[in-house]
């Protein structure tokens, strides 16, 4: 089995993950880890048995001449990190979004042809086995669809620390909502059609001309509609941090789930309770034909593992040559809706795609 030398930008959480995850499969090899600050490199590296560290991401590369990069760092470095990882002949990992332009995005798909590279973008919901399986009982309830999703965190200490830094870079549409409006891409199999959105920043903490609190709503061509709500920062209420529901006319699906160790739990993100399958049909008195169902997940995977079930997915993708084309479609097109939100919250008017 050939082994693939892998770099980590980014030792954060998700750079931690996807770092084990790396470790774990032996077709690839830990080669380097790199952070800004020295802590989380090197608490990591002990943890995965003395991987080299670095400060800089251009030195480790010249220095480690990897097959595969892997960049977990803040959404304004990804197309940059991209760029010279493709460019110095590697393979790509980076959590979404891809870019914080269209325009960059596409310049980086076609980079990734160019170069006959495989570029995967993080979109880990599309190997959440619970998420798969929500979005394929959301196709079988009809058309038009009615999407419902939030992801609201109220964060304190670190955690707020790490929102502050994104909202420099992404806001919490663009940083969280590219997850959400690809499931409903997937819920619909329609193009969306417009955007709208609004927003507000609840903190002074945060520069003014960015929104802690956003919500956008989605129109799609085939008539379905959809929203999505994220607020970052320890105003944000946890009474309704959590809905994940899909209405169409023969019934609803909807994952349950209560708050756990609060909103800003990494493992919240993903974490699912169950599917509740809601059936619409009534019979000749008016009543429901088929009462409500409840499909328990017990043993669906925790966020690291999660996190290897997107480098097998990589790896795959390289051992196969797997066409990547609608991976990449899917990721442009998610980031183009949250952007146009984005521009929806700072013109006051709708945007169409």
């Amino acid at each position: 089995m050939k082994t693939y030398k892998v770099l980590v930008i980014g030792c954060g959480n998700m750079g931690a993950s996807h770092a084990r995850a790396y470790h774990q499969l032996p077709a690839f090899e830990l080669v380097g880890l790199v952070s800004r600050g020295p802590e989380s490199r090197e608490k990591l590296s002990q943890e995965l048995d003395g991987v080299p560290t670095y400060a800089c991401a251009e030195q480790a590369l010249h220095a480690t001449t990897p097959d595969v990069v892997s960049i977990n760092t803040y959404p304004d470095t990804h197309a940059e990190l991209v760029r010279q990882s493709l460019l110095a002949g590697a393979h790509v990992f980076v959590e979404k979004p891809l870019a914080t332009t269209v325009a960059e995005a596409e310049e980086l798909v076609a980079l990734a042809r160019q170069q006959q590279r495989k570029l995967v973008v993080g979109y880990i919901l599309r190997v959440h086995p619970t998420w798969q399986r929500f979005v394929q009982l959301a196709q079988g309830l009809g058309k038009p669809l009615v999407m419902r999703m939030n992801l609201n965190q109220q964060s304190t200490g670190r955690h707020w620390h790490t929102h502050q830094q994104l909202l420099r870079s992404a806001s919490p549409l663009v940083d969280c909502g590219v997850h959400y409006v690809d499931v409903m891409c997937a819920m619909t199999g329609a193009a969306p059609h417009s955007i709208s959105a609004i927003g507000v920043n609840l903190s002074a903490e945060v520069d003014p001309t960015m929104y802690t609190y956003g919500q956008l709503q989605v129109r799609f061509q085939d008539g379905s509609v959809g929203w999505y709500e994220a607020g970052w920062g320890p105003m944000m209420s946890e009474t309704a941090v959590f809905i994940k529901d899909v209405i169409g006319p023969n019934g609803a699906v909807s994952i349950i789930d209560e708050v756990k160790n609060g909103s800003q739990d990494i493992e919240g993100h993903t974490h699912t309770g169950g599917l509740r399958i809601h059936h619409a049909a009534l019979d000749a008195n008016g009543q429901f034909v088929r009462p409500d169902e409840v499909l328990p997940t017990p043993t669906e995977p925790d966020h690291d593992a999660l996190c290897l079930l997107e480098q097998q997915f990589l790896l795959d993708a390289i051992t196969t040559d797997l066409d990547l084309t609608d991976h990449l479609e899917g990721a442009v097109t998610s980031l183009r809706m949250v952007l146009a939100a984005d521009e929806a919250v700072r013109t006051g008017h709708t945007v169409f795609l």
